[in-house]
């Protein structure tokens, strides 16, 4: 047997290779992980949406690509779903608008001609008004929709009731009545609408919900429980229509500038909580919650997160580590050291 002197010495430099690569690797991952980290950070400091929003509101469609398609809002006159008129009719989209006050809606709707920059005429945006507990109404309503346009493209089910009370002091009528208000009442348009959309093959349905849906919150139990309930609703339509190329757009919005507490049930049946929102809270503007509602639809979206921080993160949490999310969502409720403000006010 010959001894090769080169051998020895190639068995010394294989280790080291290794070591260099194993090195490499290392510094490779953790720059790797800085920049997730740096990103996770300033993501969390300043987002105001979910990571597959705001992408889609930087490079995805836009509302403008809805122009001409027909949308039918429900809680048109006030809050969340007026502006979401404003933002389709400035798209140039072909508007239902839907309440219980005409009056209001008939505002709403000279208000969204002057936004459309003559892209709409009178013709093109119709008031309906809609009481979405009156389930007998809801079908020929949508017979007197499709008898002026012939087609409804999109369906959002905005029109909705908040809640407060303590848990122990709510009365049982009041859970029944938001049922039917959040849950039921878009349940009973949508089931009419639905064979018009599945006939033509294609639809968007948005819901309109809210983050308590996905975050159980205090004084609040028939408004937590029927956005959960209405989002659990809508995740089965969506399983059963994907065939018929019709989208289901759940949207989550945190804490926005609307008259949601106005007309906000109580822990008695029929009593209003009446308080109106203070410039001075800290809550996005309803303009730029529609914004991404309509950014959402227009991407066909399946679900999105729409507030400021640090309720976005919260749920983020919550999303993908449940506990450590509950607990933080019980200290920044029960902190001394926050504002009423953050404490429930969805």
């Amino acid at each position: 047997m010959t001894f090769d002197p080169n051998r020895k010495k190639e068995n010394k430099e294989e280790p080291k290779a290794e070591k260099m690569f194993l090195i490499f690797v290392v510094v490779i991952v953790a720059v790797v992980l800085f920049l997730i980290c740096s990103f996770i950070v300033l993501f969390w400091r300043s987002a105001d949406a979910d990571l597959l929003l705001l992408f889609k509101e930087k490079f995805g469609r836009g509302p403008e690509s809805l122009k001409g398609q027909v949308a039918w809002i429900t809680g048109a006159s006030s809050g969340i779903g007026e502006y979401i008129a404003y933002e389709l009719a400035r798209a140039g989209c072909r508007l239902i608008l839907s309440a219980r006050r005409r009056d209001e809606l008939e505002r709403v709707r000279s208000a969204c001609l002057r936004e459309a920059a003559g892209q709409l005429t009178a013709d093109d945006i119709l008031v309906q008004v809609l009481d979405v507990q009156d389930f007998e109404s809801h079908k020929s309503l949508v017979i007197k929709v499709l008898e002026h346009f012939t087609k409804i493209d999109i369906l959002i089910n905005n029109a909705g009731c908040s809640q407060r009370a303590k848990w122990m002091d709510i009365e049982l009528d009041v859970d029944r009545t938001l049922f039917e208000i959040n849950v039921l009442g878009p349940v009973s348009l949508s089931q009419v609408v639905l064979p018009h959309m599945m006939k033509r093959n294609r639809g968007t349905i948005v819901i309109v919900s809210s983050m308590v849906g996905k975050l159980g919150l205090p004084h609040s139990r028939s408004y937590n429980g029927t956005k959960s309930a209405v989002q659990a609703y809508f995740e089965c339509l969506r399983t059963e229509v994907a065939d018929n190329n019709i989208s289901i757009t759940i949207a989550c919005p945190g804490p926005t500038f609307s008259n949601l507490f106005l007309h906000a049930a109580t822990s008695k049946h029929n009593e209003k909580l009446g308080r109106a929102m203070s410039r001075t809270e800290k809550r996005m503007t309803t303009d730029l919650c529609a914004h991404y509602i309509v950014t959402a639809l227009a991407n066909k979206l399946y679900e999105v997160w729409i507030a400021q921080q640090p309720w976005l993160a919260i749920l983020y949490i919550q999303q993908y580590i449940p506990d450590l999310g509950r607990c933080s969502c019980l200290i920044t409720q029960s902190s001394k050291k926050l504002p009423d403000l953050l404490r429930c006010n969805f």
